[in-house]
């Protein structure tokens, strides 16, 4: 279902804000973009796999030791898969970034909320 005007008009303005006010946030986020490690991604779910039928064959042949193993194997392969890969291409700067400006007194995040709640109700009433 796609977003309407005003909400695709709402989603940029946060995303511009979030350039503006949460550089640092932004500048962590872009520097995991990239290219996927496949490799890790396949050896994580192989690991995986096997971590689940390590764990299935220590319950089978009731060895607490093996289903150890297997539950350790299965979380090793899970963290592979979701840990960030290297990749060789250079990270994208941040899109629509604006130009570092004179720094903005620092807003707490319900002050801003509260004026935006405050315009809404504004262009509501029009």
């Amino acid at each position: 279902m796609p977003l309407s005007e005003h909400e695709q008009r709402l989603l940029e303005e946060m995303e511009r804000n979030l350039y503006q006010n949460d550089a640092d946030f932004v500048a962590t986020v872009a520097g995991r973009r990239g290219r996927p490690n496949y490799r890790l991604i396949v050896i994580g779910a192989l690991l995986g796999v096997a971590g689940v039928g390590a764990l299935v064959a220590g319950v089978i042949v009731q060895q607490p030791l093996v289903g150890v193993l297997g539950f350790g194997l299965m979380l090793g392969g899970v963290l592979m898969v979701l840990s960030p890969g290297t990749s060789s291409a250079p990270s994208a700067s941040a899109p629509n970034a604006a130009p570092t400006a004179a720094p903005r007194a620092r807003r707490s995040w319900m002050d801003t909320m509260n004026d935006r709640w405050e315009r809404r109700q504004d262009e509501r009433g029009e």
